[in-house]
């Protein structure tokens, strides 16, 4: 690791976007294991599409320091008995006390890296229902980092982090760096789990060495595809191309039948 003025540096990892995918999540949390890495911030969206939600968010309870709230956290419980019986099924999926649980979680998290003040959450500083994609205008991307009620009072950041997209990337504009992880158990931008390294040093004021790493990992998409099949998991049909693609189903759906 870096030192800067005898302060050594520190990794964090950020993940998102999990989606009820066991596998993916094991093959993402046996590597930060393998680097050493202690902190992990999770910027939510744990359940749904995929099959093992429940197991899903009892483990990222357990490992992560941080658990932001996602647009399916947010909404999945609150989802009626007469709902969708696809969401009905993801709901039912997780226990009472994790709906409750999800429902809770904070929509926003700021921490001090290097002098960088960033700023993390699901979607935007709108609300977690916003989306802003990889392709946004240019006032998306101010706006991911404006203070609003959702992110609370306080510094403008100068780094912000999100998930929601699934499409991993790295922008950077006048001093402003705005990044998306990926998605650990559903990328849509290829077939893989994503996620991201922070490396700098915490809680320092003035700069220091910094650096920002997007991690690529496969993993046993079959494995995944098995316990879905299994467990006779609504939608599985596109959540099997998605896996097997990283291309999201609406594409697929909006193609000719031949």
């Amino acid at each position: 690791m870096w030192e800067h003025r005898d302060v050594a540096t520190e990794q964090i990892a950020i993940l998102s976007d999990v989606h009820g995918n066991l596998t993916a999540l094991d093959a993402v949390l046996a590597d930060v294991e393998r680097r050493g890495i202690t902190r992990i911030l999770n910027l939510g969206d744990d359940v749904g599409k995929g099959p093992r939600g429940s197991a899903v968010v009892d483990r990222t309870e357990q490992v992560c320091e941080v658990n932001v709230r996602g647009n399916w956290d947010d909404f999945l419980p609150q989802i009626p008995d007469d709902g969708p019986p696809e969401m009905v099924w993801w709901r039912d999926e997780l226990r009472a006390d994790q709906r409750e649980l999800i429902a809770r979680r904070p929509l926003c998290h700021d921490l001090l890296v290097s002098g960088r003040r960033i700023r993390l959450f699901h979607a935007s500083a709108t609300s977690v229902h916003t989306r802003v994609h990889f392709h946004h205008t240019p006032e998306e991307f101010a706006g991911m980092f404006a203070a609003t009620d959702l992110t609370g009072p306080g510094p403008e950041p100068t780094m912000v982090g999100y998930g929601d997209v699934h499409d991993a990337y790295v922008e950077t504009d006048r001093g402003r760096t705005l990044f998306n992880v990926g998605s650990v158990g559903n990328a849509l931008d290829e077939p893989s789990a994503s996620y991201v390294i922070l490396e700098g040093v915490p809680d320092a004021v003035e700069p220091a060495p910094f650096g920002l790493q997007i991690v690529r990992l496969p993993y046993d998409v079959e494995a995944e595809l098995a316990v879905a099949r299994e467990r006779e998991m609504p939608q599985y049909a596109a959540w099997e191309q998605e896996l097997r693609t990283g291309v999201y189903r609406a594409f697929w759906m909006a193609l000719p039948a031949n």
